[in-house]
């Protein structure tokens, strides 16, 4: 699994007009998902996200994690994470899992933050969505499972 987390001061997804999902200070997550991924690299993933210590402390250092902060996360599937632009100008997306293992894994990290006790807000997977959001720092980061 890849994760491209960015901090942000406010983050909402949405579909035809629709906000389906919003959060304020915290972590927007966009999460591909490729075909060896699994349950366990799921759950891995999720607590090295809601644990990293990006938010800063009282002396202005990142040494905060976004539970810490009472911050959301936001995760929005993107299966172009694994898009493979090394030849040609058309990227290839042979890498990205299809729905039937990404889906079930999009919601085994949905879960697995949430079971943290963070407040998780989601986009849709598979639909068309406008992401906005407000980059806090900024700090974006890619992290990929073991």
């Amino acid at each position: 699994m890849r994760a491209v987390v960015q901090r942000v001061a406010r983050a909402r997804v949405v579909i035809d007009g629709e906000t389906v999902g919003e959060i304020d200070r915290g972590l927007l997550v966009l999460l591909g998902v490729t075909h060896a991924d699994t349950a366990e690299a799921a759950a891995w993933l999720a607590d090295k996200v809601v644990g990293l210590r990006v938010f800063n402390d009282a002396d202005g250092k990142m040494n905060r994690s976004v539970a810490e902060v009472g911050g959301g996360v936001l995760v929005v599937s993107q299966f172009t994470l694994y898009g493979d632009c090394r030849k040609g100008r058309r990227p290839s997306f042979i890498d990205a899992a299809g729905p039937e293992i990404a889906i079930p894994l999009y919601e085994a990290f949905i879960d697995a933050v949430k079971a943290q006790g963070v407040a998780t807000a989601t986009g849709r997977f598979g639909a068309m969505m406008q992401v906005e959001l407000v980059n806090d720092g900024p700090v974006t980061l890619i992290v990929d499972s073991k």
